[in-house]
């Protein structure tokens, strides 16, 4: 048995606005997760991760927060949560909070306060920084929402440094006053019964002398700055003194981290269990992919690209490696910042159901913890968007007008910004086939999808669905042999992955076809030894020697 609780966490990421409208005013919210906590006890996890829900206004959705003790009204009252933290450990579900650490709202009253001057106690909670002598900005560094990190404050003169939008002041974390003040409010919330937090941008925390520049960048213009600003060594301080504080309140919290830019190296350092670091973390560094059609009409971020199998195999292989023993590793296709899984990396097509149920299956019958948006399980595609103003991403306006006059569809333009944008995730839940997808009688603030076979009514009612192979499938996943098992990758061709799970008595093999055409299966496999536990396959037969496009097939043997 594990020796702690979140060992064999499945995590359901919720993101509450797009997730059940109860009050149908087009935004999801608190109740509606409470009515539907059933649904996601039967899909087979048993974590909930919110994305934040606190007071915010809402310049990014909720990672803009001005309040961190109240809940924003547009989800609901304090009231309500504490049934839905009741409600869902009366289900055994745990929950996970998300916690911005980075920065706050400008409207925050610790920055309204900082803006009254530089005399002012809560001036030091933020980064301040004097022009330089000829009235320019302190550095050259790069917001990742575009342009400088830096934003003047006219009334003192100075610049104030925001990682974000101008709307999201970075908090001085070498303040031990902020340091302080964040540890209170994450005990006030473990103090109501949740269960953990999920870190958001952690690796920002600590920034370098502001006086460097990003060497080699032309005058006037900014470059992202990931080595003056991301995973510096006083992270790792910050994050032992806050986690190590928490740990004494509540030993078994759960502590998963957002490291989007980490190695597994770094992921290593993050989750050392003997200095009061996190407990598992999320790299963007996953998906290793290859640009594979050559248009001058388009932009080259927006050119059709695939998943490198082979190099996608190298890094999970790394990844298990670096993380085994102690160490636990998170499995995940998307999340709210990224487009959706099926559209991204699957076939949205003609291949919609084969290639959800294949990529969930390689994917979290690894070593780990499986990661899930909502929506995945019933093979959610991307969003359609029909204005191009429903992209936050500085460049997709201009984008969009350049394919426009270089004869691109308005359609395909929308579909191509859909295919790298994080909007195309935050599409309203789909439950029915009725209008706006039964998430609200009105229009979901996001847009919604409205697909007849895609949505929750429909798949439970059918066995061969996506959503009850996910059931299988982390059914599965909570056997000692998967969630405890050793990892082997096995070397095949690019257009397969194989693995083997293994433990002193029991042998699994998960072989998968990657690609759209039939692919051989590269291994030898003997059904006199094995037995079929999971396939997506229509009909099993005795002559394992091919998988169709997209087929995934799972194995068990005993091996005494």
């Amino acid at each position: 048995m594990s020796s702690n609780w979140w060992q064999e966490a499945i995590v359901y990421q919720i993101y509450p606005k797009s997730f059940k409208d109860s009050n149908h005013d087009g935004i999801g919210d608190i109740k509606g997760i409470i009515d539907e906590l059933d649904y996601i006890k039967d899909l087979g996890v048993n974590t909930l991760w919110l994305n934040p829900i606190f007071i915010s206004p809402q310049i990014d959705n909720g990672y803009d927060i001005s309040n961190y003790y109240a809940i924003d009204p547009i989800f609901g009252t304090e009231e309500e949560l504490e049934l839905f933290i009741k409600e869902a450990h009366k289900r055994e579900l745990k929950v996970v909070f998300d916690f911005v650490l980075n920065h706050t709202s400008k409207q925050h009253p610790w920055f309204q306060e900082a803006l009254k001057g530089p005399e002012n106690i809560y001036r030091d909670y933020y980064i301040w920084e004097k022009p330089k002598e000829d009235n320019g900005l302190p550095n050259n560094w790069a917001s990742f929402f575009g342009g400088s990190v830096w934003e003047m404050d006219d009334k003192s003169g100075e610049y104030y440094f925001h990682l974000f939008d101008k709307e999201m002041p970075d908090l001085n974390w070498e303040n031990v006053e902020v340091r302080h003040a964040m540890l209170h409010i994450a005990k006030y919330w473990l103090s109501k019964g949740i269960d953990g937090y999920r870190l958001d941008a952690f690796i920002h925390m600590a920034k370098a002398d502001l006086s460097l520049n990003v060497p080699d960048t032309p005058e006037g213009e900014f470059a992202i700055a990931e080595e003056y600003y991301a995973n510096l060594p006083k992270v790792q301080e910050y994050l032992a003194e806050f986690i190590g504080e928490l740990r004494k309140i509540k030993p078994d919290i759960f502590i998963l981290g957002e490291a989007a830019s980490a190695t597994c190296e770094l992921a290593k350092e993050y989750t050392d269990s003997n200095r009061n670091q996190c407990d598992t973390v999320v790299s963007f560094r996953y998906f290793p992919e290859r640009v594979v059609e050559k248009n001058d009409k388009v932009p080259e971020s927006l050119l059709t690209k695939e998943l490198d199998v082979s190099a996608f195999k190298e890094t999970m292989a790394e990844w298990q490696a670096a993380l085994a023993g102690e160490r636990y590793p998170t499995l995940y296709w998307n999340n709210h910042d990224m487009p959706r899984l099926v559209s991204r990396f699957g076939n949205d097509d003609t291949y919609r159901d084969e290639s959800a149920k294949m990529l969930a299956t390689v994917m979290y019958l690894m070593r780990g913890l499986p990661v899930l948006l909502y929506g995945e399980e019933i093979g959610m595609k991307n969003l359609v968007s029909h204005d191009v103003s429903d992209f936050q991403a500085p460049e997709a306006v201009s984008y969009y007008k350049d394919m426009l006059a270089k004869g691109i569809s308005s359609k395909e333009a929308l579909a191509r910004l859909s295919s790298v944008n994080k909007e195309a995730s935050r599409g309203g839940m789909q439950w029915t086939e009725e209008a706006n997808a039964g998430f609200s009688t009105v229009s979901p603030w996001s847009g919604v999808n409205e697909e007849q076979l895609y949505n929750v009514r429909e798949q439970s009612q059918d066995e061969e669905s996506i959503l009850s192979y996910y059931q299988a499938l982390l059914r599965l996943k909570k056997e000692s042999l998967f969630s405890e098992g050793a990892f082997e990758l096995l070397p095949t061709s690019d257009a397969s992955i194989v693995y083997r799970r293994f433990t002193e008595d029991k042998e699994a093999l998960v072989i998968a076809n990657m690609t759209d055409k039939i692919c051989p299966i590269e291994v030898y496999v003997s059904l006199k030894e094995y037995d079929i536990v999971l396939s997506n396959l229509t009909s099993n037969s005795d002559n394992l020697k091919e998988l169709p496009p997209y087929g995934v097939i799972v194995l068990i043997k005993n091996k005494k």
